[in-house]
């Protein structure tokens, strides 16, 4: 029986080319959609899986209130270290401090290449269960080994054997490989982990980290644990929690709390607001997820109204079968079995154009996706996706036809019923309440995103490059390289910084001053920088004066931004002083000499922090910051920087970025989504102007010979598109109605997420309603204008 079901189905495909080619090519657009959105959730949904024990993984976060306002980070200080072993040892299995992930220079022989990693203690490649490749599984062991990622041995070594082998690190000491890990995945934490130092090694190299064992004021550190086996999480949670605030009384007024942060929620649920955890990329996962349900929803819908719109031509066939004695649920078998081989046929289709766009969608999306063929739990997931797509898409057409009375079709009295259009026309309003709720969402998306690209940054990224200075061959050498940079024609302007010119490295408290609160927390950016700093960014300074080699008190003077004027509360800033307030060993007052335009270092989206600018004393930099000659080309430039660079630090490789191009990666999460709901917006647009062509050839067909009595009447072309276009117009401007209070809700509260946003116009909503007519008037308007130019004298023949 039912082969007979497939045979029949497969005659009604070959004899209706046109409807199963829209049929068919609508479902494989939304299946398609659906897919590569699945296969996108499955893999931020399993992100870290590499890490067998990542349920029993943190990292150990802590909260701090100023001025009213909590905020949550994972850097934390030595001494809570310490604490955790000594008090709470039992319920860790391990605990291992670590530094930030930051490049260093390799050297192996003539090969020099720059790398990110970590210096961690020896119990990391334990926790994060490396799989060792080559060497000792406790590679940390010996305070100068280093563990190598295989990518980065191969780089180094070529061919030869690295385990043994001596690495020279930054120039300032030599590390032996004692392992080689396997490169960790693309969709995981520390992926970008390409080596391993003892933490130890950090120590010793660096006097201020050793000295801050019982500092807990220094927050530079991070820490990971994995609790015990026995142990659970909010418990253990529950029992560090005011570990800092009960051992270091200083801390008391910010009211410091420790948060295990499991690693499960590292990716998908790492924002906090005021100490408490609020989501993050999760709502992306969400938002996508329905994007597709609703995309494979508007397919579904397309062959809903065709296969109902084509009732009449089908319902002599119900009649004479149920005359020969077929029973209802045959036929609903039939028009499953039909809404099957449409669904399997599209499926296939849906495949080759994902297999097809995959990897333009890896490089939009910035994924490493590969399409599962050898995972058997996704081919059962398929069948049941076909299965559960072939009754959305059946169900309805088999129930309504399969519900004719044979006596009335076989008379030939048969008639849809004023109403039977009726649950075409609420599909239709669906499907373009939806398309038009996706146009407005993206249009209010870009508009955020160019909002706030075109917010003043308060000095000129443009021509401005910056190069990071992580050797200590570096040190001492400013003054010469500046010289030599300028002196080459290359550059037109140096500085030096304690950090990027698009991120804040330091956050800064204990100063007082002049007119301060009492009982004010006070929290600053804090960059030191040389004299040439603000000339080289070509920062305005908004009072007072720049910093001058010419005095030398400059040596203990700051520059301030106009955020840190308003936040400190000075009428007239310049002159006044930041004094420390450590009693003990107070540092020399800071004399404000400069007032600078607000810089935009952090998210574009947020405030600007109140930032402090220090003369840089010790020539101690993290990047040089220099200003291309705007009169040669910048290839030009680059080579001459690059030459003369190599003639100096001829052992290190020369890196730099460039400063708008790191400005422009602030937006690249945002800009990803943009990109993706307008690819998906025009997606769905697509698959609703499919299925109303579809209607429109069906409708045109429908009403072929009142067409021809019309045109032999006198009715002109525009009559009878007029006549054939206005009912879908209509449905398209309910649909519009219905779309713009739901997408002006939906995207308001998205809105609130940013404290500087774009205003919602009314025209963005005109111009979507605009747009969707148009689209409309295009789709109707082929089949509409064909069926008006055709030759009356064909349709009216028979008659």
């Amino acid at each position: 029986m039912f082969k007979n079901y497939i045979k029949i189905a497969w005659r009604n495909l070959i004899k209706n080319k046109a409807y199963s080619t829209i049929n068919i090519g609508g479902l494989a657009l939304g299946m398609a959609v659906t897919l590569i959105i699945g296969l996108w959730m499955q893999d931020e949904l399993s992100h870290n899986s590499y890490f067998t024990s990542k349920d029993k993984i943190a990292q150990v976060f802590q909260s701090q209130t100023f001025n009213g306002e909590t905020g949550t980070g994972p850097a934390i200080p030595r001494p809570l270290e310490k604490a955790l072993r000594e008090g709470y040892g039992d319920n860790f299995k391990h605990l291992i401090m670590a530094t930030w992930t930051n490049d260093r220079y390799l050297k192996y022989k003539e090969t020099s290449i720059s790398r990110s990693g970590n210096y961690m203690q020896e119990a990391a490649p334990e926790l994060f269960n490396l799989e060792i490749i080559k060497g000792e599984k406790d590679g940390l062991r010996e305070i100068n080994s280093i563990m190598l990622s295989e990518s980065t041995a191969k780089t180094l070594f070529g061919s030869e054997e690295p385990i043994g082998k001596v690495v020279v690190v930054n120039s300032q000491y030599n590390l032996m490989v004692s392992s080689v890990y396997k490169d960790i995945p693309f969709n995981n934490t520390f992926n970008d982990t390409e080596f391993i130092i003892p933490w130890e090694q950090y120590l010793t190299a660096n006097e201020w980290a050793r000295n801050a064992e019982d500092n807990w004021g220094n927050n530079s550190y991070q820490m990971f644990v994995q609790i015990a086996d026995n142990a659970n999480m909010e418990q253990v949670n529950a029992k560090i929690k005011d570990v800092k605030k009960t051992l270091n009384e200083d801390s008391a007024e910010f009211n410091p709390q420790l948060v295990l942060f499991p690693m499960k929620d590292w990716h998908l649920r790492s924002d906090f607001e005021n100490g408490k955890q609020v989501g993050g990329r999760i709502k992306y996962v969400w938002l996508f997820g329905i994007i597709g349900v609703f995309i494979l929803l508007l397919a579904c819908i397309n062959f809903m109204n065709l296969s109902t719109a084509r009732s009449e031509k089908r319902g002599k066939e119900v009649g004479i079968r149920k005359s020969i004695g077929s029973q209802r649920g045959q036929l609903i078998y039939q028009f499953l079995s039909e809404s099957f081989l449409v669904v399997m046929f599209a499926y296939v289709l849906a495949i080759v154009l994902v297999l097809l766009s995959i990897n333009g969608f890896n490089d939009l999306a910035r994924k490493e996706i590969a399409f599962p063929w050898s995972f058997p739990a996704f081919w059962a997931i398929s069948l049941l996706f076909i299965l559960i797509t072939a009754l959305m898409a059946g169900s309805y057409p088999a129930l309504y036809l399969s519900s004719f009375k044979p006596v009335d079709v076989l008379k030939g009295t048969f008639k849809v019923g004023k109403y039977a259009g009726l649950p075409r026309k609420i599909l239709v309003v669906l499907q373009f309440t939806v398309s038009v709720a996706f146009i407005i969402g993206t249009v209010i998306v870009m508009q955020q995103i160019n909002y706030a690209k075109n917010r003043p940054v308060g000095y000129d990224k443009q021509g401005l490059i910056q190069v990071p200075v992580m050797s200590q061959d570096f040190i001492g050498k400013f003054e010469l390289m500046r010289s030599e940079f300028i002196g080459s024609g290359a550059v037109s302007q140096m500085s030096a910084s304690s950090a990027p010119t698009t991120a804040v490295w330091s956050n800064y408290n204990g100063y007082t001053w002049e007119g301060k609160p009492e009982g004010f927390q006070e929290d600053f950016a804090w960059a030191n920088v040389s004299p040439e700093f603000a000339s080289s960014l070509n920062l305005k300074i908004m009072a007072g004066r720049d910093f001058s080699r010419e005095f030398a008190t400059d040596s203990n003077a700051v520059l301030i931004n106009e955020t840190a004027v308003k936040y400190m509360g000075l009428a007239n800033p310049v002159g006044k002083y930041l004094k420390d307030s450590n009693e003990e060993d107070p540092n020399e007052p800071l004399k404000i000499i400069g007032v600078v335009k607000d810089m935009i270092v952090q998210s574009p989206y947020e405030p600007v922090k109140q930032a402090v600018y220090a003369y840089d004393k010790d020539d101690n930099a993290s990047y040089y910051n220099m200003r291309l000659n705007p009169n040669r080309s910048a290839g030009e430039n680059l080579k001459v920087i690059e030459r003369v660079f190599k003639e100096h630090f001829p052992n290190i490789p020369f890196q730099y970025d460039f400063v708008d191009q790191e400005y422009g990666k602030k937006f690249a999460a945002e800009e990803r989504i943009g990109t993706l709901s307008g690819i998906f917006t025009a997606l769905a647009i697509l698959i609703s102007c499919l299925g109303l062509f579809g209607l429109t050839s069906f409708v045109a067909e429908q009403r072929t010979k009142e067409i021809g009595v019309r045109k032999v009447l006198g009715a002109s072309v525009f009559n009878v598109w007029n006549m054939l276009s206005k009912d879908f117009l209509k449905l398209v401007l309910v649909s519009c109605f219905i779309a713009v209070p739901i997408a002006y809700f939906v995207m308001n509260g998205w809105l609130q997420e940013y404290p500087y946003r774009v205003i919602l116009k009314w025209w963005i909503f005109v111009l979507a309603i605009a747009g969707a007519m148009l689209v409309t008037v295009l789709t109707v308007s082929f089949q509409a204008i064909k069926a008006a130019r055709a030759n009356p004298v064909k349709s009216l023949r028979t008659e």
